[in-house]
């Protein structure tokens, strides 16, 4: 899954990676270090100009709230729960499938954390002696430090409430991808573990390697088939993974020292 993650880099930056054509200065987001569920975040998306004469898709960076609100819903409450939409019934899923078909976006990230209890605090908790355990994160990138492309959905929802010329009429929000986690071992792995993804845990957000960025982001591709080809797994061996502080457990924590690779599990032993 993938319930939170760290998004650093500036528009100028992902605008070079991912070929931005247009973007907004008075949209600018400041560098955060633990994005949780209904924040905004940046996507990356082609899409025509709002008001513009001219229809061709446009790449675009923009905010969006990270949740998704399919257009027929009647409220926005259930969005915090559509963080994630899985890859294997994204096509047919009632929620997802209309944005599968003509709503694609890439959300950038530096990378995911996902969390493991260790195994002491596993066995307090089948001997009833902990309801509780205590996790351990772990920060899971890149190995080559490059931007975490990560296949999303994006929707629109209007706020019937609300007369046209609200700013807050039109709710623009968004959900990751998940698929399997890589069984094989990772490019760069702790020296207790984990040793691949799947060790931490048993999905995780799909990555697009920049090979398939046109084809997700183009929305003239609508057929559901050929677009499912486009949810294969990246190749192996692409990421690494290690611990870090607890504090990101905690979402009021922002701030680099979050993504400080430790020398070892706080949580005690994993693996």
């Amino acid at each position: 899954m993938c319930g939170r993650y760290a998004s650093s880099r500036g528009p100028e930056d992902l605008a070079g990676v991912f070929e931005i054509e247009k973007w907004d200065p008075e949209e600018t987001l400041e560098p955060d270090y633990n994005v949780a569920p209904t924040k905004e975040v940046y996507a990356v998306l082609d899409r025509p100009l709002k008001d513009a004469d001219d229809l061709r898709p446009v790449r675009q960076l923009r905010r969006l709230k990270w949740g998704l609100v399919p257009s027929w819903a009647k409220s926005p409450e259930g969005g915090a729960r559509m963080i994630n939409a899985r890859a294997e019934t994204v096509h047919e899923k009632p929620s997802y499938r209309r944005a599968f078909a003509t709503r694609r976006c890439i959300l950038p990230a530096d990378g995911y954390y996902e969390w493991v209890t260790a195994k002491e605090e596993r066995d307090l908790e089948v001997e009833g002696k902990k309801k509780r355990p205590r996790k351990q994160p772990y920060f899971v990138l890149p190995a080559d430090g490059s931007v975490f492309a990560m296949a999303g959905l994006y929707e629109f929802w209007r706020d019937r409430t609300l007369p046209d010329e609200h700013p807050l009429a039109w709710w623009a929000t968004c959900s990751v991808i998940t698929t399997e986690a890589e069984t094989s071992p990772l490019a760069v792995a702790p020296a207790e573990g984990p040793y691949a993804l799947a060790d931490i845990h048993p999905r995780m957000p799909l990555m697009l390697t920049p090979d398939r960025w046109d084809a997700w982001l183009d929305p003239a591709r609508t057929d559901v088939e050929d677009l499912r080809s486009l949810l294969a797994p990246p190749p192996p061996g692409l990421m690494r993974a290690y611990p870090v502080s607890t504090a990101v457990s905690n979402v009021r924590n922002n701030s680099p020292e979050l993504l400080k690779e430790l020398e070892g599990p706080e949580a005690g032993t994993l693996f």
